[in-house]
């Protein structure tokens, strides 16, 4: 009888035990997708990540929400003037970027690179060379955008693509 009375606590306290430790997990992946409300999103720092004729950038998501949200995918970009109104084509989705969703607790950060190509890989008639005043960045997989102030040469032609953006990853290291 003494046996029952000590093992049904023992077998309660590892139950309990089991499911405090699984409940962060259980949080992180209901965690909801991120909103630029609770974002800082911010492009720069560009580094040696560009092909010829390309310039590469960092854009950065930090969450600054309070909250634990997702990030998932590739960012919507596009160049914008200082009226915010956009410039040229959409960034493409850059070529080996493996995307899958990245969990973001407060204070967190997930990067993507963006290439700009020079405008003047482009015949001038066809890009129609302009400034760009910033880029509007789309939170990947959640929802709103922001604008990141970022002065550049970009192509006004629709036709002419000179924005390619990789899929979103954990922030780790430095470029």
């Amino acid at each position: 009888m003494k046996a029952r009375t000590l093992i049904a606590p023992l077998v309660a306290a590892a139950l309990f035990a089991t499911a405090v430790i699984a409940a962060p997990a259980a949080t992180a992946a209901s965690a909801k997708p991120c909103s630029s409300s609770g974002l800082v999103i911010w492009a720069g720092e560009e580094f040696g990540g560009g092909s010829a004729g390309h310039v590469a950038y960092r854009i950065e998501f930090t969450n600054l929400s309070g909250h634990t949200c997702t990030v998932s995918g590739y960012p919507k970009v596009s160049a914008v003037n200082l009226k915010g109104k956009r410039i040229g084509a959409a960034a493409t989705h850059g070529s080996g970027s493996k995307v899958g969703a990245i969990t973001l607790k407060n204070g967190e950060a997930a990067v993507a690179t963006l290439q700009i190509a020079e405008a003047l890989n482009f015949p001038k008639k066809q890009c129609h060379p302009t400034l760009a005043a910033g880029l509007r960045i789309g939170v990947p997989g959640g929802s709103g955008a922001k604008v990141a102030p970022l002065a550049f040469e970009t192509c006004a032609a629709a036709k002419s693509k000179t924005l390619s953006v990789g899929a979103v990853t954990a922030a780790t290291g430095t470029f």
